[in-house]
């Protein structure tokens, strides 16, 4: 009987530490530029170079992100002029230009991705109606910081 009450105590007692655990995690991982899992994150510390151009297929997403939290943190709006890239620093503003019509945009990374093999950028829709991929889906483009 003790020894079912002690085994008893200790459980509980592991519980609650692990309780607690959980909600200081809870606070940590809603902080602005808290990831998870380092190993996994191509985040990059550094400014992105201006003049630096990217080659590569673009696609964008929207509708079910829309109102939801990007990886910058910031609330992904399908109406702003943004991305996702896999390594720039959130805040790098890019030209992008769709390599076979010349249709260009600017957008901001705030979010990462795409983790589609062979894709190097997910524009917000906005942006990605302003340069045609609406009616196509994905196109190869060529993306240059700005700033």
């Amino acid at each position: 009987m003790i020894l079912s009450r002690v085994k008893f105590l200790s459980i509980l007692a592991v519980a609650a530490l692990l309780s607690g655990c959980a909600a200081a995690n809870a606070k940590i991982a809603s902080r602005k530029g808290y990831v998870r899992f380092p190993e996994k994150h191509y985040a990059s510390k550094e400014k992105a170079e201006i003049g630096t151009k990217l080659q590569g297929e673009a696609s964008y997403y929207g509708p079910g992100f829309h109102g939801k939290k990007t990886a910058s943190g910031e609330i992904f709006n399908q109406n702003d002029y943004t991305c996702a890239h896999k390594s720039l620093p959130f805040g790098t503003k890019l030209k992008v230009v769709r390599d076979d019509t010349g249709a260009s945009v600017v957008v901001r990374v705030n979010d990462r991705g795409p983790y589609v093999d062979g894709r190097i950028l997910d524009l917000s829709v906005v942006a990605g109606k302003d340069i045609g991929l609406d009616k196509v889906g994905h196109a190869k483009v060529t993306a240059t910081v700005i700033e």
